[in-house]
Protein backbone atom coordinates (compact mmCIF):
# COMPACT_ATOMS: atom_id res chain seq x y z
CA UNK A 1 0.00 0.00 0.00
CA UNK A 2 1.80 3.17 -0.95
CA UNK A 3 -0.23 6.75 0.37
CA UNK A 4 1.46 9.80 -0.29
CA UNK A 5 1.28 12.44 2.45
CA UNK A 6 1.14 16.25 1.03
CA UNK A 7 2.74 18.30 3.69
CA UNK A 8 3.83 22.22 3.12
CA UNK A 9 3.30 24.65 6.20
CA UNK A 10 4.66 24.61 9.97
CA UNK A 11 0.73 22.96 11.71
CA UNK A 12 1.35 19.85 8.93
CA UNK A 13 4.67 19.19 10.20
CA UNK A 14 3.64 19.01 13.73
CA UNK A 15 0.36 16.62 12.89
CA UNK A 16 2.47 14.64 10.39
CA UNK A 17 5.04 13.53 12.72
CA UNK A 18 2.99 11.04 15.66
CA UNK A 19 0.87 10.34 11.68
CA UNK A 20 3.78 9.45 9.38
CA UNK A 21 5.47 7.35 12.54
CA UNK A 22 2.34 5.09 12.89
CA UNK A 23 1.40 4.59 9.29
CA UNK A 24 5.33 4.04 7.97
CA UNK A 25 4.69 0.08 9.90
CA UNK A 26 2.12 -0.46 7.81
CA UNK A 27 2.05 1.51 4.40
CA UNK A 28 4.66 3.18 2.24
CA UNK A 29 4.90 6.77 2.78
CA UNK A 30 5.66 9.01 -0.26
CA UNK A 31 6.05 12.58 1.87
CA UNK A 32 5.37 15.72 -0.32
CA UNK A 33 6.84 19.07 0.33
CA UNK A 34 5.14 22.09 -1.10
CA UNK A 35 7.07 24.77 0.10
CA UNK A 36 5.00 26.47 1.45
CA UNK A 37 6.89 27.37 4.44
CA UNK A 38 10.78 27.25 3.63
CA UNK A 39 12.78 28.68 5.78
CA UNK A 40 14.67 26.66 8.45
CA UNK A 41 13.00 28.42 11.40
CA UNK A 42 9.84 27.72 9.60
CA UNK A 43 10.22 24.16 8.57
CA UNK A 44 13.47 22.39 8.64
CA UNK A 45 13.53 22.82 12.63
CA UNK A 46 10.51 20.76 12.44
CA UNK A 47 12.02 17.95 10.48
CA UNK A 48 15.08 17.40 12.88
CA UNK A 49 13.00 17.80 16.32
CA UNK A 50 10.16 15.21 15.25
CA UNK A 51 12.40 12.64 13.37
CA UNK A 52 10.03 13.29 10.09
CA UNK A 53 11.54 11.68 7.13
CA UNK A 54 13.32 14.12 4.40
CA UNK A 55 10.76 14.53 2.00
CA UNK A 56 10.58 12.16 -1.13
CA UNK A 57 10.04 15.50 -3.36
CA UNK A 58 10.51 19.13 -2.45
CA UNK A 59 7.86 21.22 -4.88
CA UNK A 60 9.73 24.42 -3.64
CA UNK A 61 6.78 26.70 -4.12
CA UNK A 62 7.19 29.46 -1.73
CA UNK A 63 5.14 32.47 -1.02
CA UNK A 64 2.56 33.71 -3.15
CA UNK A 65 -0.51 35.21 -3.97
CA UNK A 66 -3.87 32.10 -3.18
CA UNK A 67 -4.27 31.93 -6.96
CA UNK A 68 -0.59 31.55 -7.98
CA UNK A 69 0.38 29.54 -5.07
CA UNK A 70 -2.38 27.24 -5.26
CA UNK A 71 -1.78 26.46 -8.89
CA UNK A 72 1.78 25.92 -8.58
CA UNK A 73 1.46 23.47 -6.02
CA UNK A 74 -1.43 21.85 -7.92
CA UNK A 75 0.58 21.53 -10.85
CA UNK A 76 3.72 19.93 -9.16
CA UNK A 77 1.47 17.38 -7.12
CA UNK A 78 -0.27 16.37 -9.91
CA UNK A 79 3.39 15.65 -11.46
CA UNK A 80 4.16 13.52 -8.19
CA UNK A 81 1.48 11.25 -8.03
CA UNK A 82 1.68 10.37 -11.93
CA UNK A 83 5.37 9.31 -10.90
CA UNK A 84 4.35 7.89 -7.75
CA UNK A 85 0.48 6.12 -8.48
CA UNK A 86 -0.49 6.03 -4.63
CA UNK A 87 -3.68 4.43 -3.37
CA UNK A 88 -4.54 7.48 -1.55
CA UNK A 89 -3.54 10.88 -1.02
CA UNK A 90 -3.15 12.20 2.99
CA UNK A 91 -3.80 15.99 3.88
CA UNK A 92 -3.98 18.25 6.41
CA UNK A 93 -5.62 20.82 7.73
CA UNK A 94 -7.12 23.61 5.88
CA UNK A 95 -4.53 25.58 3.79
CA UNK A 96 -3.42 26.10 0.51
CA UNK A 97 -0.97 22.78 0.28
CA UNK A 98 -4.16 20.88 1.56
CA UNK A 99 -6.25 22.23 -1.26
CA UNK A 100 -3.89 21.55 -4.04
CA UNK A 101 -3.48 18.01 -2.85
CA UNK A 102 -6.85 17.25 -2.51
CA UNK A 103 -7.56 18.71 -6.34
CA UNK A 104 -5.00 16.77 -7.59
CA UNK A 105 -5.58 13.88 -6.32
CA UNK A 106 -8.88 13.71 -6.94
CA UNK A 107 -8.91 15.04 -10.46
CA UNK A 108 -6.48 11.86 -11.10
CA UNK A 109 -9.17 9.61 -9.34
CA UNK A 110 -6.63 8.71 -6.45
CA UNK A 111 -9.31 8.94 -3.16
CA UNK A 112 -8.03 11.84 -0.75
CA UNK A 113 -7.83 11.47 3.23
CA UNK A 114 -8.40 14.71 5.11
CA UNK A 115 -6.88 14.73 8.96
CA UNK A 116 -9.00 17.27 10.73
CA UNK A 117 -12.02 16.95 8.67
CA UNK A 118 -15.15 19.14 9.86
CA UNK A 119 -13.69 21.97 11.12
CA UNK A 120 -15.89 25.10 10.49
CA UNK A 121 -15.54 28.43 11.63
CA UNK A 122 -18.36 29.48 9.35
CA UNK A 123 -16.26 32.66 8.20
CA UNK A 124 -15.92 32.85 4.75
CA UNK A 125 -13.66 35.88 4.22
CA UNK A 126 -10.89 33.66 5.81
CA UNK A 127 -9.31 31.15 3.01
CA UNK A 128 -8.68 28.59 5.22
CA UNK A 129 -12.04 28.16 5.57
CA UNK A 130 -12.56 27.63 1.67
CA UNK A 131 -9.57 25.19 1.76
CA UNK A 132 -11.47 22.91 4.12
CA UNK A 133 -14.68 23.17 3.16
CA UNK A 134 -13.87 22.53 -0.35
CA UNK A 135 -10.77 19.88 0.61
CA UNK A 136 -14.23 17.99 2.68
CA UNK A 137 -16.16 17.98 -0.62
CA UNK A 138 -13.69 15.87 -2.49
CA UNK A 139 -12.36 13.56 0.30
CA UNK A 140 -13.34 9.78 0.20
CA UNK A 141 -12.39 9.34 3.94
CA UNK A 142 -13.11 12.18 6.46
CA UNK A 143 -10.88 11.75 9.45
CA UNK A 144 -12.85 14.71 12.74
CA UNK A 145 -10.53 15.47 15.42
CA UNK A 146 -14.18 15.87 17.45
CA UNK A 147 -17.84 15.55 17.62
CA UNK A 148 -18.63 18.75 16.65
CA UNK A 149 -17.01 18.04 13.02
CA UNK A 150 -18.72 15.40 12.69
CA UNK A 151 -21.68 17.07 13.43
CA UNK A 152 -20.65 20.01 11.25
CA UNK A 153 -20.67 17.39 8.39
CA UNK A 154 -23.54 15.76 8.79
CA UNK A 155 -25.52 18.95 8.59
CA UNK A 156 -23.50 19.38 5.25
CA UNK A 157 -25.54 15.94 3.67
CA UNK A 158 -21.74 14.01 4.12
CA UNK A 159 -22.48 10.97 6.59
CA UNK A 160 -20.10 8.26 4.17
CA UNK A 161 -16.22 7.80 5.23
CA UNK A 162 -16.93 10.34 8.36
CA UNK A 163 -15.13 8.97 11.33
CA UNK A 164 -14.45 10.77 14.93
CA UNK A 165 -10.46 9.67 15.27
CA UNK A 166 -9.41 12.83 17.78
CA UNK A 167 -6.68 14.65 17.74
CA UNK A 168 -3.63 14.64 16.14
CA UNK A 169 -1.51 17.86 17.57
CA UNK A 170 -2.57 16.25 21.01
CA UNK A 171 -0.27 13.46 20.26
CA UNK A 172 2.40 15.77 19.20
CA UNK A 173 1.89 17.70 22.52
CA UNK A 174 1.98 14.62 24.64
CA UNK A 175 5.03 13.48 22.68
CA UNK A 176 6.69 16.83 23.24
CA UNK A 177 5.60 18.79 26.59
CA UNK A 178 7.92 16.66 28.88
CA UNK A 179 10.95 16.78 26.30
CA UNK A 180 10.16 20.63 26.56
CA UNK A 181 10.51 21.42 30.37
CA UNK A 182 13.96 19.01 30.47
CA UNK A 183 15.12 20.43 27.07
CA UNK A 184 13.87 24.05 26.78
CA UNK A 185 16.31 27.10 28.18
CA UNK A 186 14.25 29.64 26.01
CA UNK A 187 12.84 31.22 29.64
CA UNK A 188 16.06 31.33 31.17
CA UNK A 189 17.46 32.62 27.49
CA UNK A 190 14.74 35.44 27.80
CA UNK A 191 15.11 35.92 31.62
CA UNK A 192 11.49 35.67 32.50
CA UNK A 193 10.05 33.61 35.14
CA UNK A 194 7.08 31.20 35.50
CA UNK A 195 3.74 33.08 35.30
CA UNK A 196 5.16 35.98 35.12
CA UNK A 197 4.86 36.78 31.67
CA UNK A 198 1.91 37.01 28.54
CA UNK A 199 2.81 35.26 25.13
CA UNK A 200 1.51 36.42 22.51
CA UNK A 201 1.15 35.31 18.62
CA UNK A 202 -0.38 36.73 15.30
CA UNK A 203 -0.16 35.70 11.96
CA UNK A 204 -3.76 35.17 10.41
CA UNK A 205 -4.30 37.31 7.39
CA UNK A 206 -7.34 38.71 8.89
CA UNK A 207 -5.16 40.12 11.44
CA UNK A 208 -1.90 41.18 10.37
CA UNK A 209 -3.33 42.49 6.41
CA UNK A 210 -5.78 44.99 8.28
CA UNK A 211 -3.37 47.70 9.75
CA UNK A 212 -6.56 49.17 11.66
CA UNK A 213 -6.82 45.68 13.35
CA UNK A 214 -2.70 45.11 13.70
CA UNK A 215 -2.78 48.65 15.06
CA UNK A 216 -5.53 47.77 17.70
CA UNK A 217 -3.91 44.22 18.83
CA UNK A 218 -0.38 45.80 18.94
CA UNK A 219 -1.81 48.53 21.16
CA UNK A 220 -3.36 46.41 23.71
CA UNK A 221 0.11 44.23 23.71
CA UNK A 222 1.92 47.53 24.68
CA UNK A 223 -0.76 48.42 27.75
CA UNK A 224 -0.76 44.75 28.97
CA UNK A 225 3.01 44.88 29.29
CA UNK A 226 4.61 45.54 32.25
CA UNK A 227 7.62 44.85 35.07
CA UNK A 228 4.96 42.03 36.33
CA UNK A 229 3.93 40.75 33.24
CA UNK A 230 6.28 40.85 30.59
CA UNK A 231 5.12 40.15 27.09
CA UNK A 232 6.94 37.80 24.76
CA UNK A 233 5.87 37.86 20.77
CA UNK A 234 7.60 35.21 18.40
CA UNK A 235 6.92 37.59 15.55
CA UNK A 236 5.71 35.58 12.44
CA UNK A 237 7.66 36.85 9.45
CA UNK A 238 4.51 37.94 7.77
CA UNK A 239 3.90 39.87 11.06
CA UNK A 240 6.93 41.73 11.14
CA UNK A 241 6.60 42.95 7.35
CA UNK A 242 3.03 44.65 8.69
CA UNK A 243 4.67 46.00 11.89
CA UNK A 244 7.17 47.79 9.51
CA UNK A 245 4.48 49.25 7.96
CA UNK A 246 2.57 50.66 11.16
CA UNK A 247 6.46 51.94 12.16
CA UNK A 248 5.47 50.32 15.86
CA UNK A 249 7.21 50.99 18.92
CA UNK A 250 7.20 48.13 21.55
CA UNK A 251 7.14 49.54 24.70
CA UNK A 252 10.46 48.21 27.50
CA UNK A 253 7.90 45.38 28.33
CA UNK A 254 6.72 44.27 24.75
CA UNK A 255 9.48 41.84 23.88
CA UNK A 256 9.31 41.32 19.85
CA UNK A 257 11.45 37.81 19.59
CA UNK A 258 12.17 35.62 16.18
CA UNK A 259 10.44 32.46 15.83
CA UNK A 260 11.31 30.10 18.26
CA UNK A 261 11.08 25.99 17.96
CA UNK A 262 8.21 24.15 18.80
CA UNK A 263 10.21 22.94 21.71
CA UNK A 264 10.61 26.35 23.09
CA UNK A 265 6.81 26.88 21.88
CA UNK A 266 5.86 24.58 24.34
CA UNK A 267 7.56 25.51 27.33
CA UNK A 268 6.77 29.25 27.08
CA UNK A 269 2.83 27.95 26.51
CA UNK A 270 2.98 25.53 29.50
CA UNK A 271 4.46 28.31 31.76
CA UNK A 272 2.88 31.26 30.62
CA UNK A 273 0.36 33.71 32.70
CA UNK A 274 -2.11 33.77 29.74
CA UNK A 275 -1.52 33.36 26.11
CA UNK A 276 -3.28 35.86 23.42
CA UNK A 277 -2.87 34.17 19.74
CA UNK A 278 -5.15 33.63 16.58
CA UNK A 279 -3.60 30.73 16.21
CA UNK A 280 -6.07 27.46 16.27
CA UNK A 281 -3.29 25.24 17.11
CA UNK A 282 -2.23 27.55 20.19
CA UNK A 283 -5.56 27.52 21.38
CA UNK A 284 -6.02 23.83 21.44
CA UNK A 285 -2.45 23.82 23.16
CA UNK A 286 -3.20 26.46 25.82
CA UNK A 287 -6.35 24.13 26.79
CA UNK A 288 -4.69 21.19 27.50
CA UNK A 289 -1.77 23.08 29.39
CA UNK A 290 -4.44 24.50 31.43
CA UNK A 291 -3.57 28.12 30.59
CA UNK A 292 -6.06 30.92 29.97
CA UNK A 293 -6.80 31.46 25.97
CA UNK A 294 -7.32 35.25 24.75
CA UNK A 295 -7.96 34.48 21.02
CA UNK A 296 -7.72 37.03 18.08
CA UNK A 297 -10.62 36.49 16.36
CA UNK A 298 -14.70 36.97 16.40
CA UNK A 299 -15.09 32.89 15.66
CA UNK A 300 -13.34 29.40 16.28
CA UNK A 301 -13.41 26.21 14.56
CA UNK A 302 -12.59 24.64 18.52
CA UNK A 303 -15.67 25.69 19.79
CA UNK A 304 -15.29 22.89 23.03
CA UNK A 305 -12.27 25.57 24.01
CA UNK A 306 -14.35 28.23 24.39
CA UNK A 307 -17.54 26.10 26.09
CA UNK A 308 -15.59 25.26 28.75
CA UNK A 309 -14.36 28.47 29.66
CA UNK A 310 -10.06 28.09 28.91
CA UNK A 311 -10.96 30.24 25.80
CA UNK A 312 -12.32 33.71 25.32
CA UNK A 313 -12.95 35.33 21.64
CA UNK A 314 -11.89 39.05 21.65
CA UNK A 315 -11.22 40.33 18.32
CA UNK A 316 -8.79 42.72 17.59
CA UNK A 317 -10.34 45.76 19.38
CA UNK A 318 -7.84 47.29 22.19
CA UNK A 319 -9.88 47.59 25.20
CA UNK A 320 -11.90 44.30 24.71
CA UNK A 321 -8.17 42.44 24.32
CA UNK A 322 -6.89 44.11 27.79
CA UNK A 323 -9.95 43.64 29.63
CA UNK A 324 -9.91 40.08 28.73
CA UNK A 325 -6.53 39.41 29.88
CA UNK A 326 -6.84 41.59 32.95
CA UNK A 327 -9.95 39.32 33.86
CA UNK A 328 -8.35 35.54 32.43
CA UNK A 329 -9.37 32.99 34.98
CA UNK A 330 -8.79 29.15 34.92
CA UNK A 331 -11.33 27.47 33.10
CA UNK A 332 -14.86 25.92 34.96
CA UNK A 333 -14.49 22.51 32.88
CA UNK A 334 -12.08 19.78 32.60
CA UNK A 335 -13.93 18.02 30.23
CA UNK A 336 -11.73 16.43 27.28
CA UNK A 337 -13.71 16.41 24.08
CA UNK A 338 -10.89 15.03 22.09
CA UNK A 339 -9.83 11.31 22.49
CA UNK A 340 -6.35 11.26 24.45
CA UNK A 341 -3.09 10.87 22.52
CA UNK A 342 -4.64 7.59 19.99
CA UNK A 343 -5.46 9.63 17.14
CA UNK A 344 -2.62 8.73 14.96
CA UNK A 345 -2.94 5.25 15.69
CA UNK A 346 -6.66 5.64 15.05
CA UNK A 347 -5.53 7.03 11.68
CA UNK A 348 -3.76 4.64 10.43
CA UNK A 349 -6.25 1.73 11.01
CA UNK A 350 -8.52 3.71 9.49
CA UNK A 351 -6.39 3.83 6.04
CA UNK A 352 -5.34 0.01 6.08
CA UNK A 353 -9.27 -0.65 6.05
CA UNK A 354 -10.25 1.94 3.95
CA UNK A 355 -7.78 0.51 0.81
CA UNK A 356 -8.78 -3.08 2.53
CA UNK A 357 -12.30 -2.08 1.49
CA UNK A 358 -13.01 -2.52 5.28
CA UNK A 359 -14.59 0.97 6.15
CA UNK A 360 -16.92 -0.71 8.52
CA UNK A 361 -14.33 -3.04 10.10
CA UNK A 362 -11.41 -1.55 11.63
CA UNK A 363 -10.05 -4.61 13.53
CA UNK A 364 -7.75 -4.88 10.87
CA UNK A 365 -4.30 -6.13 12.00
CA UNK A 366 -2.06 -3.24 12.46
CA UNK A 367 1.72 -4.03 13.32
CA UNK A 368 2.30 -0.90 15.50
CA UNK A 369 4.75 -0.99 18.31
CA UNK A 370 2.94 0.01 21.65
CA UNK A 371 4.67 2.73 22.46
CA UNK A 372 2.96 4.19 19.09
CA UNK A 373 -0.14 2.39 19.45
CA UNK A 374 -1.01 4.19 22.92
CA UNK A 375 1.29 6.93 23.65
CA UNK A 376 2.31 7.53 27.55
CA UNK A 377 -0.63 9.51 28.96
CA UNK A 378 1.23 10.04 32.63
CA UNK A 379 2.73 14.29 31.96
CA UNK A 380 1.16 16.27 34.56
CA UNK A 381 0.30 19.68 32.70
CA UNK A 382 -0.02 22.72 34.55
CA UNK A 383 -3.40 23.40 36.27
CA UNK A 384 -4.85 20.38 34.05
CA UNK A 385 -3.62 16.86 36.42
CA UNK A 386 -2.41 14.11 33.98
CA UNK A 387 -2.74 13.95 30.08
Amino acid sequence: MKVVSIIGARPQFIKCAPVSRALRHVADEVLVHTGQHYDDSMSGVFFFFFGIADPDHHLGIGSGGHGRQTGDMLKGVEDVLLKESPDLVLVYGDTNSTLAGALAAVKLHVPVVHVEAGLRSFNRTMPEEINRVLTDQVSSLLLCPTDTAVENLRREGVTEGVYLVGDVMYDALVDSVERARQGSTVLERLGVRPKEYLLATVHRAENTDHITKLGGIMAALNRLACPERVVLFPVHPRTRKQLEKLSFQPSAYLRLIDPVSYLDVVRLESEAQSIVTDSGGIQKEAYWLGVPCITLREETEWVETVASGWNCLVGSATEHIVAAVLSARPGHSNEWPYKRGEASTSIARRIVAFVCGQQKDVSVALDVPQETAAISSTYHVAGRGTI
